[in-house]
């Protein structure tokens, strides 16, 4: 993505980095920034002014507020990159069983022709040239020569004229459509879309395409060149790969405007480099409307619990019904250059109608073409609009190169997709800290008027990669960290020693400090101390200091933490063999229990208890021959029965605790209690950390809804009719504030709680996860447990979670420089007032997101600052300060703070906000004010930034150009859009878990990883290339892997060679595949060990181990799978991305009129 930003003069703190003398701050192409590269998206143009739907079209959904297919728009970029086995640019289908229409026609020179390669890898990031590159003008339109002068259009209400009677004539009146400013006095030459007149490199075969265009300087005020859309004109280009056809033609003279301009300035060419993979081909949709799909309840994914009813489909179904076709169709004429026929290769079927789309745009005068046929009804080509997947290659190939130096202020990270190294340099780490905006406005009123949120997503322990250094820890001995005297920041890069090093003032609140004897140092000739480099909190952004006594509790220094691990042991956990597999796994995983680096064994002590309805406590000191157990029936008045040989140390009482371990499921094996407990469970292990005066983690496996009689008791309250009226909100508050109090309770004393739910119905996750959620803990749920197929996941998810890193008793604040402060907070934790967050445990995956607003005027020269300081106790019982520095630009322009966003932070952000939302407003609401938003985020910059064009455009700054697709995914999550078989509990915990979600995770949440397996290359370690998250780029042919952090399916066509089925699931044909396999077998063959290693390698990178689930074609899963490919309609409701890219650019418009 191409991140706008001004390189920045002068080394961070007035002299350079030790080991970096005179090191180039990289751009992207690995070549210096002089101004800052120039983008390759092109314009978008949006609805015409003149083709406004007459009334709702079919598929309207009153309850959506937008079409289900929209009005047609026009979308194109000027950068198609060439796909050689692309489909066609207008994607007209042919009539079922006849060949494409007017594939022959004669295409005369003067207008533009039909290109047979695709927008699909639109390039949209810099191309790696060498020369240095000149800015381009912001939103410079796409003008082909050929076009007629553009029609003025009256915004009035009319019906579709008669379809153009020829590919020929629709080529002529698309090219005259009016798609770009019309301030520009000549267009050039079809040909390149902006920039002088250069060769093109040889793309995709040896071919070379010249033409004139125009240049505008562009100043720095004004916006990146943004991603504009236009109805599909693709340049001229041959028909096959490798045969060179010149595209040079003299301009055409247009009536009224002048000859364009000899071509001035030199630029590279608007034409990227090809990267990637060709498109991937389209498979056949769904079942035809009337075809039934029934069957028996499916295997569910990690968050859906319930079989769903079998469910018969009619009606218009989300995806392309295929029209009777099989195979492509026989070639009558041969192809003329430019157009090809619309076939897929040989990739399967052709591409039917779509239903619910309006007729073909409406003819312009016939220039002496003979009448064809008229085309069938045209769609927007999904290629022509902005692609996730294309978007992030192009950050990969530009970013992943060089490391990241955080020595210069507002600079924005590479994203969160990009693998790339950081080198801390006096700002704090993208995997610490991600911000919705790297340049924020000066002034509150700026603020308002664009919408974008201010916002910080923080992850304070994150885990770093190996080749990157932990932070540095720093004792200052008994006097403690060096703060300011007014505001307490803790000493940072950015503090400024005054009066010979005998000072400094505050850079949070300019006030003036002495610095204790023990700290002076003499500064340079520069102004810097001397010991700069020595002192990690001079030169780093992020860094540890030791804690004194004044920070802990009580005034005396924190014992080292205890673990409790508590095991339902009602009928349903000992019958599914739960109960075994907990203790069994115990035995060995105590081994593992988180210690300092430097240290023999963990610090941390165990201890254990059982419940049904009464709880068992388990004495086992070292000193006994056998562990002795103590029942507490009386659940009402919670109290620990034993001291001393409850908590112990794993190594000293290691014989007693594995006899326990190896006679808990003997003794509750035959029982016949089929009710539970749950709030005294919580209570028990908070006394016991009391009473130990430790903080500490609570491990609570769970089965069942409490309904015995004890404190916190719950009934069973789901009810589905709920959906979608005022009272839904209900649905994800708890039913009763007990758990609220004992959440207090619990943060207070440092007991963190995490839950491990095996629920078989309705089990109220709103209620019993609220202890969890506030203290910092971690959910997790397996629904409809079973030993053989989730065993696997169950005891990944509770290795990792007892081996990470936790800081205990933990709070942390966040400062600012004066001119904003933190307003809002969103994440698993408790606050008692309005600055502090508290957290009895906070692990390295949670985050905490925080917005700022404005209190003051902002300057932009001396930018804005954020401190992040978190007080806790670690593994080994130290008390500790991590601090995190971060420094932002501030802006007066608009185009400056557009420039600098970052979508993927904003839809983490946005999705937070929504999910809270759900709490207290109808989710219609919470829908509404969404997409209003985005709208008017949007419609700020068409109207402040962009470059004077026709209402019928809809242009999207270049760093948000993914906001549509990405919010579209929100809408469309099962929080705010359930689909029917998904449960409450399920979204209460989708809920639970996005809220404290890092960006990395929301971004393949909301928008899946979807990968060709049968593309891999078996000899190489990296990932096949993603494709789009959409039907129509699945290939009957080929094997796929969508993975969401959740769940990895494995998608199987019907058409896979039969050599592939026998080496990946040992089995000889598609009919032998059981989608019941939790694991792939393990087969000695290069393609199961590359597909098993992708496999490993994805798990890996997420915090969550993920269930696999075998997807069969035309499968009764398949639907499910269907739910993850979120670029199509959903059968819930949802929209298609290029039906919310019409309704966000009529929501749009609304606001721009």
């Amino acid at each position: 993505m191409s991140v706008n930003q001004q390189a920045h003069t002068g080394p961070p703190y007035g002299q350079p980095q030790p080991g970096y003398h005179g090191y180039q701050q990289p751009a992207y192409g690995g070549q210096p920034l002089p101004g800052v590269p120039q983008s390759q998206y092109g314009v978008y143009n949006g609805p015409m002014p003149g083709y406004q739907q007459p009334g709702p079209p079919q598929g309207y959904f009153p309850s959506l507020g937008f079409p289900a297919k929209g009005s047609p728009v026009s979308l194109n970029s000027d950068t198609s990159t060439l796909a050689p086995n692309f489909i066609g640019s207008l994607r007209a289908p042919p009539t079922s069983g006849a060949p494409p229409p007017a594939s022959g026609a004669s295409l005369t020179s003067g207008h533009v022709a039909y290109s047979p390669f695709g927008h699909g890898d639109v390039q949209n990031g810099i191309p790696a040239s060498a020369a240095p590159m000149q800015r381009t003008p912001a939103s410079q339109p796409f003008l082909p020569g050929s076009a007629p002068a553009p029609v003025s259009q009256t915004s009035t209400l009319q019906q579709y004229g008669p379809p153009p009677a020829s590919v020929q004539q629709l080529s002529n009146h698309m090219a005259g459509m009016t798609i770009g400013s019309p301030a520009a006095s000549a267009p050039p030459p079809a040909g390149l879309g902006y920039g002088p007149s250069t060769s093109v490199p040889p793309v995709s075969g040896s071919f070379s395409a010249t033409g004139s265009g125009l240049y505008t300087p562009y100043t720095a005020s004004q916006g990146p060149p943004p991603t504009s859309v236009s109805q599909g004109l693709p340049l001229a280009q041959p028909p096959f790969p490798g045969q060179p056809v010149s595209t040079q033609r003299p301009p055409t003279q247009v009536p009224g405007f002048a000859p364009p301009p000899s071509s001035t300035g030199v630029g590279p060419s608007s034409y990227p480099p090809t990267t990637g993979a060709p498109r991937p081909p389209t498979m056949p949709g769904p079942p035809l409307p009337g075809q039934t799909v029934a069957g028996p309840p499916m295997p569910q994914p990690n968050h859906v619990s319930s079989p769903p009813p079998p469910s018969t489909m009619s009606g218009p179904h989300p995806g392309p019904p295929m029209s009777g076709l099989h195979g492509p169709p026989p070639p009558t004429h041969p192809p003329q250059p430019g157009y090809q026929m619309q076939q897929n290769g040989s990739f399967g079927q052709v591409r039917g109608p779509q239903p619910n789309y309006g007729g073909a745009y409406p003819g312009t005068p016939n220039y002496g073409s003979p009448p064809g046929p008229p085309p069938p009804p045209k769609r927007l080509d999904p290629d022509s609009i902005p692609s996730p997947i294309q978007v992030i290659e192009d950050d990969r190939s530009n970013r992943g190169s060089e490391p990241f130096v955080t020595g210069v202020r507002g600079q924005v990270p590479p994203l969160v997709t990009t693998n790339f190294l950081v080198k801390d340099q006096g700002n704090a780490s993208p995997r610490y800290i991600r911000c919705t905006s790297y340049n924020i406005p000066c002034t509150s009123d700026m603020a308002k008027q664009s919408q974008v949120p201010l916002a910080a997503v923080i992850k304070p322990l994150a885990t770093l990669p190996p080749e990157e250094t932990l932070p540095y820890l720093v004792d200052h001995g008994e006097s403690g960290p060096v703060r300011c005297n007014r505001c307490k920041a803790y000493m940072c890069p950015f503090m400024q020693f005054i009066e010979g090093g005998r000072r400094f003032q505050c850079c949070f609140c300019s006030c003036v400090t002495e610095v204790p004897p023990h700290y002076f140092q003499h500064l340079d000739h520069t102004g810097k101390r001397v010991d700069f480099y020595d002192r990690p909190e001079l030169s780093l952004g992020s860094y540890e200091f030791l804690a004194t006594v004044d920070y802990c509790k009580n005034n005396k220094f924190p014992s080292p933490p205890a673990f409790i691990f508590m095991i339902d042991v009602s009928y349903n956990a000992v019958k599914s063999g739960l109960v075994r597999l907990i203790c069994e796994e115990l035995k060995s995983l105590l081994n593992y229990l988180p210690r300092e680096g430097n240290m023999e064994e963990s610090a941390i002590r165990v201890g254990f208890v059982t419940y049904n309805k009464v709880l068992h406590f388990y004495n086992v000191k070292s000193s006994l021959a056998q562990p002795q157990m103590m029942v507490v029936s009386d659940v009402a008045d919670m109290f620990v029965p034993l001291l001393d040989g409850f908590l112990v140390n794993v190594n000293e009482s290691r014989t007693v605790i594995a006899s326990l371990l190896d006679q808990i499921p003997e003794m509750f094996a035959d029982t016949r209690e089929t009710e539970t407990v749950f709030a005294p469970v919580i209570q028990a292990g908070l006394e016991a950390l009391k009473a130990a005066e430790c903080a500490g983690k609570l491990f609570i496996f769970h089965t069942s809804l409490p309904i015995a009689e004890a404190p916190g008791k719950l009934k069973n309250r789901d009810d589905k009719k709920l959906i979608n009226t005022d009272k839904e909100k209900t649905l994800f508050q708890p039913q009763t504030s007990f758990y609220n109090n004992l959440a207090k309770d619990c943060v207070a004393q440092g007991c963190c709680v995490d839950l491990f739910l095996f629920p078989n119905q309705y089990l109220d996750v709103a209620t019993l996860g609220v202890v969890t959620y506030q203290t910092g803990g971690s959910i997790y749920k397996y629904a409809y447990f079973q030993l053989e197929t989730d065993q696997d996941r169950f005891l990944n998810d509770l290795r990792r979670d007892v081996q990470k890193e936790v800081g205990f008793d933990a709070v942390m604040r966040v400062r600012t420089s004066t001119g904003i402060r933190a307003t809002d907070f969103f994440g698993a934790f408790y606050m008692s007032n309005t600055t502090d967050v508290e957290m009895a445990g906070l692990d390295c995956d949670k985050t905490i997101t925080v917005e700022f607003k404005h209190d003051d005027k902002l300057s932009e020269d001396s930018g804005a600052l954020l401190q992040c300081a978190l007080l806790y106790t670690s593994c080994a019982g130290q008390r500790r300060l991590r601090i995190h520095n971060l420094s932002l630009n501030c802006c007066t322009q608009l185009a400056d703070l557009y420039r600098n966003c970052e979508t993927d932070t904003l839809i983490n952000y946005l999705a937070k906000y929504a999910y809270r939302g759900v709490l207290s407003s109808p989710v219609k609401t919470v829908r509404d004010a969404l997409i209003n938003q985005c709208a008017q985020i949007l419609a700020c910059y068409r109207k402040n930034c962009a470059s004077p064009s026709s209402a019928g455009q809809l242009i999207l700054p270049e760093c948000m150009k993914l906001l549509p697709v990405y919010l579209n995914c929100v809408l469309k999550s099962d929080v705010l859009q359930p689909a029917p078989e998904v449960t409450t509990d399920d979204r209460a915990y989708i809920r639970q878990l996005v809220t404290s979600m890092d960006v990395a995770e929301t971004n393949v949440f909301f928008y899946p990883r979807l990968l060709p397996l049968t593309k891999a290359d078996v000899d190489s370690d990296s990932l096949p290339p993603a494709i789009r998250n959409s039907e129509e780029r699945l290939s009957k042919g080929d094997i796929y892997l969508l993975e969401n952090g959740l769940n990895i399916f494995v998608w199987v066509g019907v058409n896979v060679q039969q050599g592939l089925i026998q080496n990946l699931f040992g089995v000889s044909s598609f009919g032998q595949i059981s989608s019941a396999l939790s694991t792939l077998p393990v087969l000695e063959n290069p393609f199961s060990k590359k597909v098993r290693s992708i496999i490993n390698m994805l798990q890996m990178q997420r915090s969550r181990y993920m269930k696999l689930i075998i997807v069969k074609q035309e499968d009764k899963l398949e639907m499910l799978f269907k739910h993850f490919l979120v670029e199509d309609k959903s059968l819930s409701g949802g929209a298609s991305y290029v039906d919310f890219l019409c309704h966000m650019h009529k929501e749009i418009r609304q606001l721009l009129s």
